[in-house]
This record gives structure tokens, sequence and C-alpha cells, in this order.
């Protein structure tokens, strides 16, 4: 049985570790309602972006012309995997970096087992995690949630796609954690290059549209602009999956050492209460010991 004082330094260390989880768990919490007002108003103007260039470009030569929808052979991909700067948030990175490893199992492993899958770290633990594996990383953009703005994920987004139209990459693909509730975090995989086709629902097609200026250079305008705009959204809900991953951690471990501080006390009480006990049959023992001699 460990003696009092070691019961009582690891109540004092628990007590310390409890008060540390609490914090960060506010912090967190406060930084979640930010991060979730954030991707809250910016989906409707993702989605809305996105319809607005399937419709426009159904059938629009100036579209299908366009360098980020060419499709082509494989032969080098680019995987964006969007992770955190920092650890204490549950499985947050670990599921990322497990869906990006299972996509290039799936997809491209004969191009990875040649160097020719290249990673894009948005966040240093997914830098971190496929350095330790041996892939080849860009980690231009690791720090992307220091300042975390548009202007910030648009450098990411232009360098993705002058990749791709340059020839450098023949995919881009992004792996995320979606942000649904402080407790939930689906991680999605999604092809950012080359566009895919958004099939027109209902009568669209057949509506002819005004253009002004020409249809050609809204379509060149909104392609580049959307591209940005998607990953920028997958930022947005990686960064409030994060928060809410660290409150939901930083909870669940503020309640795990208060289990543990109970259960230490218990302990201390029992050994406290054996010492005493012992110590009064000593002087017991002693005093008969005195009154025979």
């Amino acid at each position: 049985m460990a003696s009092l004082k070691e019961v009582r330094a690891r109540i004092t260390s628990i007590n310390s570790t409890q008060q540390i989880t609490k914090a960060m768990k506010m912090v967190a919490a406060a930084k979640l309602r930010r991060a979730q007002d954030n991707i809250t108003q910016l989906r409707p103007y993702a989605q809305k972006l996105s319809q607005m260039l399937g419709t426009v470009s159904a059938g629009a030569e100036t579209a299908a012309e366009s360098p980020y929808k060419q499709a082509r052979t494989v032969g080098r991909a680019l995987i964006i995997v969007i992770t955190s700067d920092r650890g204490l948030c549950g499985a947050f990175n670990t599921n990322a970096v497990k869906a990006a490893l299972l996509l290039i199992d799936e997809k491209y492993a004969a191009l990875a087992r040649s160097g020719n899958v290249e990673i894009m770290a948005i966040g240093k633990k997914g830098s971190e995690a496929f350095q330790r594996r041996g892939f080849p990383v860009n980690t231009n953009h690791i720090d992307a949630f220091t300042a975390l703005n548009f202007t910030t994920v648009k450098a990411a987004a232009e360098e993705a796609m002058n990749g791709f139209a340059s020839g450098r990459y023949d995919v881009v693909e992004i792996v995320y954690n979606e942000f649904k509730n402080a407790a939930m975090q689906i991680v999605r995989t999604e092809q950012m290059l080359p566009i895919v086709a958004t099939p027109v629902v209902g009568s669209t097609a057949a509506i002819n549209y005004l253009f002004e200026p020409t249809e050609a250079e809204i379509i060149t305008e909104l392609i580049p602009k959307t591209l940005k705009t998607q990953l920028y959204k997958a930022v947005l809900d990686s960064n409030a999956s994060e928060h809410g991953a660290r409150m939901t951690a930083m909870d669940k471990a503020t309640e795990n050492a208060g289990e543990l501080l109970k259960e230490l006390r218990l302990i201390y009480n029992r050994t406290r209460q054996a010492a005493i006990t012992t110590e009064i049959l000593e002087i017991v023992g002693g005093a008969e010991a005195l009154a025979s001699a």
C-alpha cells in the first residue's frame, strides 16, 4: 500500500491537472463559439456559389475548356490534409490522418510506392504524422491557423490550382473533419481537382440566361473563386471541429480526474485510518508492557 506522503502527492498532482483541463475546456468552448459562427455563415455562400457554377457552366464551352476541369491519367496526386497545430483534442488528428492513409491505400497505392503522392499539410500535426511515414510533405501552409483568414487559405488553394494547371499534379483531394456539433466531427474526403461536373437538377439547363459581363468572363471568374472557397470552407470546418473535439476531450479528462480524486481520497483516508489504528495498538501494547513490568 502506498504511503500517506505518496498518496498526498498524487492528489495534489491530479488536482492541478484537473484545474488545467477545466481551464482548457473553457478556452476551447469560447473559441468554438467563434469558429462555429464562421463556418455557419460561410456554408450557405459556399453551397450557393457551387450551385451557381454548376448551373451556369452546364453545357458551356468555356467551362469545358477550363484547365481545372481537364481529367487526365493520374501520375501524381496531391492530398491536402487538414489537422490542428496542437494536440489534446481526442482522436481529431488521428482520424484525419487515418482517412488520408485509407484514401491513398484505396486509390493511389501504386503512386505512393513510387513517391508520387505529395501531402500538403495544413496544420502541424498532419505534417509531423506524414513526415514520420516518409511521404513528401509540403509544409508551406502548416501555420494557416496562426492567423486564419481567407487570404491565408487562398495562398494554399492557388498553389494547388497552379500545380494542377501546370501538370505537376493530376488530381487534388482534400481530407478534413466536417463540423456537426461539439461532440461530433465527420471525416470527409473531397476531390478538389479536376472539378467534378455537378448534374443540373430540374429544368434549369433549359433556361436561357442573360450574362453581364460575358458568359466566358463569369465562368472564368467563378471557377477559381469556387475552388478557393471550397478549401476555405474545409479549413473553417476543421477549425470548428478541432475546438469542439478539444472541449469534449477536456470535459472528459476533467470528469476522469474527479473520479480518480475520489478514489485517491478514499485510499488516503483508509491508509490514514490504518496508520492511526497501528499507532494506537502500539501505544496500548507499550502501556501493557510497562504495567506488567
